[in-house]
């Protein structure tokens, strides 16, 4: 009968201790699940530029609290990605796209982040105008994209043409980005499309997005060897420099031996200390620093010219960078 009861008592404790352990951890980890549901909103206003339909869309997401919301959203239209931007601090986001003609239904989506639920807007209908003039869209695939610093990515970049039928030579379109965070670069290959006369189908470039990792340390740098040599000259020298202005006033030829000397010392210490050279190598390089986390809205512009009129679209992708001890 004892037996049984101390078996009893140790099998109580031995699940007391289970839930001991257990239930912070699953108390954490509900903590640490987005919780906050989004209502995401979306305003498009069209209007003409160029003989070309342009969307001006405004995406707004709200938490169930009431306050804005951070991180990415992305345009589609009929499920297929458009563009992508990063919300700003009243959790709005501005997007610029160029639309080709026909009926086109824009819907955002918001992506969520580490506390808040992703959540979708109503479908926003709107119409693009029929046009004769020669012209081209451009749409970046994915849209929105996250890094850590040190990290790349690939981003393809698509042209495509609009009325081509009616030129009469190619149009070379050149393609570049903006927006991008600090020590972070982009690079397009290649960098400039050719449209030529009648082509339908869409061009594509692959733009590569570095950003940096911060170094701990100064990088070392080889030293070249110090000579005695420089120092033999450099001491005598400025010895003879102070005789000379102690008796410069006595003496009419020195003035201009005495600037004969100066200007050999300062051309002494241009090739020593004062000597940037000298400092790289004696002090080394200054830290790398890291791309800063954050979100951040690439713009890619695609621009084209004929020599007197200059066509310019652009698409917007969502970047973020995330900071590396980041979970």
């Amino acid at each position: 009968m004892r037996r049984f009861l101390r078996r009893g008592v140790r099998l109580e404790l031995v699940a007391a201790l289970c839930v001991a352990l257990f239930v912070p951890a699953l108390g954490a980890a509900a903590q640490s699940a987005p919780s906050l549901s989004t209502q995401t909103t979306i305003l498009a206003l069209t209007h003409d530029l160029h003989g070309r339909t342009q969307a001006a869309v405004t995406v707004t997401v709200l938490g169930e609290d009431g306050l804005p919301a951070v991180g990415a959203v992305s345009l589609r239209d009929a499920g297929v990605d458009l563009a992508g931007a990063a919300l700003d601090a009243n959790g709005d986001a501005h997007l610029t796209v160029d639309l080709a003609a026909g009926p086109h239904a824009l819907q955002a989506a918001y992506v969520g982040d580490a506390s808040h639920l992703p959540s979708l807007s109503h479908v926003a209908r709107v119409e693009a105008q029929t046009s004769t003039v020669p012209n081209f869209t451009v749409a970046v695939a994915p849209t929105t994209m996250t890094l850590t610093p040190g990290q790349s990515g690939t981003v393809t970049t698509t042209v495509t043409p609009v009325n081509s039928a009616s030129l009469t030579a190619p149009m070379f379109v050149t393609l570049s980005c903006s927006g991008l965070p600090d020590q972070a670069t982009c690079a397009f290959t290649p960098e400039n499309i050719e449209i030529l006369p009648n082509a339908t189908a869409g061009i594509t470039s692959t733009m590569s997005l570095t950003t940096q990792v911060g170094s701990q340390s100064l990088a070392s740098v080889p030293r070249p060897v110090s000579t005695p040599v420089a120092l033999a000259i450099l001491f005598p020298g400025a010895f003879v420099l102070g005789g000379l202005a102690w008796s410069v006033r006595r003496r009419a030829w020195l003035q201009r031996l005495s600037l004969l000397a100066l200007v050999a010392l300062v051309t002494l210490l241009g090739t020593t200390a004062c000597n940037p050279r000298y400092n790289y190598f004696n002090h080394g390089p200054l830290a790398n620093r890291a791309t800063p986390a954050g979100n951040y809205t690439v713009i890619v512009a695609a621009q084209s010219s004929n020599g007197v009129t200059a066509i310019t679209n652009t698409a917007n992708m969502a970047l973020t960078v995330t900071a590396l001890n980041a979970p």
